[in-house]
């Protein structure tokens, strides 16, 4: 029925339901800025041209307006906020459609954190999809919360919002054609795989990309981002809180007079704060522009490239057929967002409501997620050797140097305040696994962060400069079920409960916004070094894929080497 209805609108024998009059339309498919009106019926698109009447009638009065953005690579989670907090944000700054990889809570619980992220969006005026997280866990050399494998996939399979294969980030399982990720590609023959390939080339990109990958987000610089494009991967251009990689990839493909026909936004990680002051795909498209870009060409990126490349064709464009998801601004370059229209419902900030997610059960595997085993006397001694590796941290940087000091000048360095203890405590199943070691350029004058968000399986990490603080930080992210905390002197100065998961608040941006800036500013004050985040940063050092040293909940791990420190 829905299609007669859109031909009759169409055609001005049925009154539409909304006619957004005098409007500038982002032509998506010629490049261009077309003045017209734009009638709505059942949700869709009827057509663009002149609309004189409808149900209801807004006049723009020469706004611009665009097809919804879409954000296409996303991380829910690493926002600290479920889905419907995160949807009310970067649905205000015009991103209607997500396509999400929840692996952050899949390493906590598994398809039971997968069926959470679906069902607590279902209802979200947004367009909530999800690639089945690909590498649960990460790698082997830490403990997860459950083991995704295909099998356990399966069910997933036949979700209308399931579109295909997360981030494959497993580059050696995809080269040595290891079975359980063979299967994962077989599973989703013929949906998009996306992949995570940083730094792979030559034939080694040919071959992820023959194994049936077809999209990469990791290209730093631009001559990374041409090999993938030549090779046929469509680049997803990041542009989140810690990794900015736009404007080398947006310049050298306007130096080099590349199509950008191939390439979308996406954020991958952002925090709330960022995209509560800048929006999520919005910015891309904003920082495109001020590195040269045509607005328009920009404009494709966040939306038909975008929907494109993950088959969503009724998605992407302002035309008649496609899904009225629109956003309306004033200044093309700007991107100043002034409505937002989901389905041809104009989105108000506050309009639907949503509360606590979860039960507070100790058998649910959501809002009760800290398992620990009983915390030994000395858990956090480190183990015996005649020199130490150190995890050296740098600021403004996810990434880490190597650095071996002898045991002998250990302590002495951590009374001087340059060097301080990390241990990571294994959290899903409590094994009792406990890895300890070194970390300098942190800070930190005295006591103990810890923190459950600790990338990708999100054990507990803890960094401090005396036992006793560790282990009271450690006890209190038991209590509350994950989080974020700070001791000191035997006591807890503060903490920012995240009960789903361990990952996310129940509470909304307003609220969490304030409470996480308040947590910042008390670590800084206990002596956090400048450039250091003092979460952010402790939770990229448990992630065993970017160099050059982590630590797990195993031990010390050199990454270069791909194995444990001995």
């Amino acid at each position: 029925m829905k299609r007669e209805i859109l031909i009759a609108a169409a055609l001005g024998e049925r009154e539409p339901d909304l006619v957004l009059k005098n409007a500038r339309v982002v032509n998506v498919f010629s490049g261009e800025v077309v003045p017209g009106d734009i009638a709505i019926a059942g949700g869709m698109i009827a057509g663009v041209g002149s609309y004189d009447s409808g149900k209801r009638v807004v006049d723009l009065g020469g706004k611009f307006v665009a097809p919804g953005f879409i954000d296409a690579h996303v991380h829910v989670e690493s926002s600290m906020v479920s889905p419907p907090a995160y949807c009310t944000e970067a649905l205000g700054w015009g991103t209607t459609t997500l396509v999400t990889d929840p692996h952050e809570i899949a390493n906590v619980a598994g398809g039971a954190g997968v069926r959470f992220m679906l069902d607590t969006s279902a209802k979200l005026p947004v367009n909530y999809y999800v690639q089945l997280p690909s590498c649960v866990p990460a790698t082997p050399f830490e403990h997860a919360g459950e083991v995704f494998t295909a099998e356990k996939m399966k069910p997933f399979t036949e979700e209308p919002r399931v579109l295909g294969l997360g981030e494959m980030m497993n580059y050696p399982g995809v080269a040595g054609r290891d079975p359980a990720v063979m299967a994962k590609f077989e599973l989703f023959s013929g949906r998009v795989v996306d992949g995570h390939a940083p730094g792979i080339t030559g034939n080694g990109l040919q071959a992820y990309i023959a194994a049936g990958t077809g999209t990469d987000h990791e290209s730093t610089s631009w001559a990374e981002a041409h090999e993938k494009l030549r090779a046929g991967l469509a680049v997803l251009v990041r542009e989140g809180s810690a990794c900015k990689n736009l404007a080398p990839i947006i310049e050298g493909a306007l130096a080099d007079g590349v199509d950008t026909s191939h390439m979308a936004f996406c954020t991958d990680d952002k925090h709330l704060a960022d995209i509560r002051r800048e929006g999520t795909i919005r910015w891309n498209v904003k920082r495109a522009v001020e590195c040269g870009l045509d607005p328009v060409k920009a404009i494709q990126m966040a939306t038909i490239n975008a929907a494109r490349i993950h088959r969503l064709y009724d998605l992407g464009a302002v035309a008649a057929g496609y899904r009225a998801d629109l956003v309306v601004f004033t200044d093309l370059r700007e991107i100043d967002v002034q409505a937002v229209y989901k389905d041809g419902k104009e989105f108000v900030r506050g309009a639907f409501s949503f509360g606590l997610v979860g039960s507070a059960g100790e058998d649910d595997p959501i809002t009760h997620s800290v398992h620990l085993a009983p915390l030994a006397d000395g858990c956090l001694t480190l183990p015996k050797r005649e020199s130490y590796p150190v995890i050296n941290v740098m600021p403004g940087n996810v990434t880490t140097t190597r650095t071996d000091l002898p045991a002998s000048e250990v302590d002495s360095l951590i009374a001087a305040g340059k060097l301080r203890r990390i241990a990571v405590f294994e959290r899903h199943h409590a094994t009792g696994n406990v890895g300890v070691g070194l970390i300098a350029g942190y800070g930190l004058t005295h006591g103990a962060v810890a923190t459950t968000v600790a990338h990708d399986s999100h054990n507990l990490i803890v960094v401090g400069d005396n036992e006793a603080d560790m282990l009271a930080a450690v006890r209190e992210i038991e209590r509350v079920q994950g989080g974020y905390t700070i001791a000191a002197d035997g006591r807890i100065l503060g903490t920012l409960p995240l009960p789903v998961a361990g990952l996310m608040s129940n509470e909304t941006a307003d609220t969490l916004i304030p409470a996480l800036d308040g947590m910042i500013a008390l670590a800084k004050k206990q002596g956090v070094a400048e450039g250091i985040d003092p979460f952010i940063t402790l939770s990229f050092m448990a992630l065993p894929v970017i160099g050059d040293i982590r630590i797990t909940d195993m031990g010390m791990f050199d990454v270069t080497k791909f194995s444990f420190i001995e």
